[in-house]
């Protein structure tokens, strides 16, 4: 019965590392308790009153609730492979009674203090295999922390190359460059870059699926509001006469039908045409907030 509920903890701890593998380390990220905080996160926020100025909040504060909950997991986990064996398998330091200390909290105390590295000593284990396994509690959590920073400082550069995008296409709109413009070397120049800062912005979202849970500020031109643009861009591109306006408008609008495709497949599920797809991200990120 013991073992059996070591390997009940065993299992809390191989459910948290799958969940951080699957969401920091694989390719797509399809990460499956972490997607579900950060959604319900929030649709929590689409029902409050005061959407705009939580709106901002949801991302930082989704990822932050995923990296409490992988921790809490961890530290859970292995308290309760530490706990069926004490006190017997442990050595308490002079003042501790062992047997004062063989529930489910000294189990957790252990937990802690051994994924914190911070070695007090107090209780250490003696048995052979907890000595091995100890240890590899702390290098986890050493990896914890080096994998939330590596988290940080990716999804950061993710929602600048976003915003990036957005503020483009918005000073493109107001300048709203003529047909003769767009129709010479310069128009396929604009539009090739455009296309290739808007696959730039597909692939984030599927490698970073995190980033569509942050709000881009309504005051600095939301990717969701401008993104109908560089699909008007791509039509008038295509009417162009000269052939490389064309092959770049048509790039274009493959560009953008992927990204429709990768937004409504992994968030908004409208199973639309890509204008019905970025009407709904708009909907999602821009006009509901109020």
């Amino acid at each position: 019965m013991d073992w059996l509920v070591s390997l009940t903890g065993a299992g809390l701890v191989m459910a948290a590392l799958r969940d951080l593998f699957h969401t920091l380390w694989h390719p797509t990220r399809r990460g499956g308790l972490s997607r579900l905080i950060m959604s319900g996160l929030w649709r929590a926020s689409q029902r409050v009153p005061a959407r705009k100025r939580v709106a901002g909040l949801v991302g930082p504060l989704a990822m932050v609730t995923v990296v409490v909950m992988w921790a809490c997991t961890i530290i859970l986990g292995w308290a309760i492979i530490y706990w069926p064996h004490m006190p017997e398998a442990f050595s308490f330091g002079s003042g501790l009674k062992p047997a004062q200390h063989a529930d489910l909290l000294d189990a957790l105390y252990v937990s802690l203090v051994t994924i914190a590295t911070l070695g007090l000593g107090d209780i250490v284990p003696t048995e052979d295999w907890l000595r091995i396994v100890a240890p590899l509690e702390a290098l986890l959590g050493f990896a914890l922390l080096t994998a939330t920073v590596t988290w940080v400082l990716e999804i950061y550069p993710a929602l600048a190359r976003r915003r990036v995008l957005a503020i483009r296409l918005a000073l493109l709109r107001q300048a709203d460059p003529s047909a003769h413009q767009m129709d010479g070397a310069l128009g396929a120049s604009l539009l090739e870059s455009v296309a290739t800062e808007v696959v730039r912005v597909r692939v984030d979202f599927t490698q970073y699926a995190e980033a569509y849970y942050f709000h881009d500020d309504q005051n600095h031109a939301p990717l969701a509001s401008s993104v109908g643009y560089a699909a008007e861009l791509a039509q008038r591109g295509q009417a162009a006469a000269r052939p490389d306006v064309r092959l770049a408008a048509t790039i274009l609008a493959g560009a953008l039908e992927a990204l429709a495709t990768v937004l409504d497949e992994q968030f908004l599920h409208t199973g639309g045409t890509p204008v019905e797809v970025f009407a709904a991200y708009e909907a999602d990120h821009g006009r509901s907030l109020s």
